[in-house]
């Protein structure tokens, strides 16, 4: 007793020995408390429009509202998203610096990309796999193709000749179109682009022969009659396009693919901050707007848990990496 006497003698008021108890240890004051005491920063590693941006935004209007501060999101673009990744994975893991992205920085820009600064699996701590939605295999309205099996014929007859746009070297379209031409024993040109709106401007203009490209950024067009949807890579077909059939109908397996758009912080992330950022991110995906505006272009809210997203990221991280080098895929 008598040390502890001389211990507190110098906290001279309530303030100061509130700190001496914390620096002793007998008070435990739980970190994530506070949190978010100032706002919060929320980076897209892709230029404005896409669909990450989209859901970063959706997503950061309603944590606002809940959690009273500021979620702030700024793009930082730039070699497939990993310029920004790569800015979160650098900053402190104390919830104020957060990444939304689709699958490219998570698990295909590592095997595609040399001397990546960091390891996803490794480097980020999960919160949660927010929403998916399958690719459409779309060409422009004056195409002559009207099914896969036309697109197919063509491509036999005239191999490394039909123009494929994607919205980026290693994005979720790029590696439709690689994963299709290894399916069916087919070739074609690789055009990427720096985002998925220049690419659809270009396929919309019959300037590019064909794409894959994420349902949501294309559903207005088709159903203007802008473009075609020849088959969807999903393994069911989609209720916004009950005519449109899936690649399995159309004679070509093993080509599904899933676009996604996941949330992860720095690694070192406290589990009390983890635990509330992920029930802020799923209160926000349940908002009646949200899930309305991104049901009706086609993504499935997922909304999953950190160790969902975990064990799903390391299963999408091997098939990618088999897949990339398979055909030999490098992007410099």
């Amino acid at each position: 007793m008598k040390i502890m006497m001389q211990i507190f003698r110098p906290c001279q008021n309530l303030f100061v020995l509130w700190n001496c108890l914390i620096i002793l240890g007998i008070v435990q004051v739980p970190f994530a408390f506070a949190w978010p005491d100032k706002n919060v920063q929320i980076i897209v590693p892709f230029p404005p429009g896409g669909s990450s941006d989209v859901l970063a935004r959706a997503i950061s209007q309603s944590m606002s509202e809940r959690l009273g501060k500021t979620f702030i999101v700024e793009n930082k673009a730039g070699a497939t998203g990993t310029i920004g990744t790569n800015l979160v994975v650098k900053s402190p893991p104390d919830g104020y610096t957060l990444l939304v992205a689709s699958l490219g920085p998570y698990v295909i820009a590592p095997h595609l990309i040399k001397n990546v600064p960091y390891d996803p699996t490794k480097d980020l701590d999960a919160i949660s796999l927010m929403v998916q939605a399958p690719n459409v295999m779309v060409v422009p309205a004056s195409s002559p193709h009207q099914s896969v099996a036309d697109v197919l014929n063509h491509l036999k007859k005239n191999p490394n000749k039909m123009s494929f746009a994607s919205s980026g070297a290693g994005s979720s379209d790029h590696l439709s179109a690689e994963l299709f031409w290894l399916q069916t024993g087919t070739s074609g040109i690789h055009v990427p682009y720096k985002g998925g709106a220049p690419a659809i401007t270009d396929l919309i203009g019959a300037q590019i022969d064909i794409s894959f490209q994420n349902i949501n950024s294309v559903i207005q067009h088709i159903r203007s009659g802008k473009l075609r949807a020849l088959a969807i890579t999903s393994d069911k077909r989609s209720i916004l396009m009950p005519n449109v059939p899936t690649l399995n109908e159309s004679g070509v397996t093993g080509a599904n693919v899933a676009s996604w758009q996941a949330i992860a912080a720095p690694r070192g992330l406290p589990m009390e901050i983890k635990k509330k950022l992920h029930a802020a991110v799923v209160l926000a995906l349940e908002d009646k707007k949200v899930r309305e505006n991104f049901s009706d272009v086609g993504f499935e809210i997922i909304s999953s848990s950190p160790e969902q997203f975990t064990e799903f990221m390391a299963t999408e991280y091997a098939r990618w990496k088999k897949i990339i080098e398979t055909r030999n895929i490098k992007v410099e």
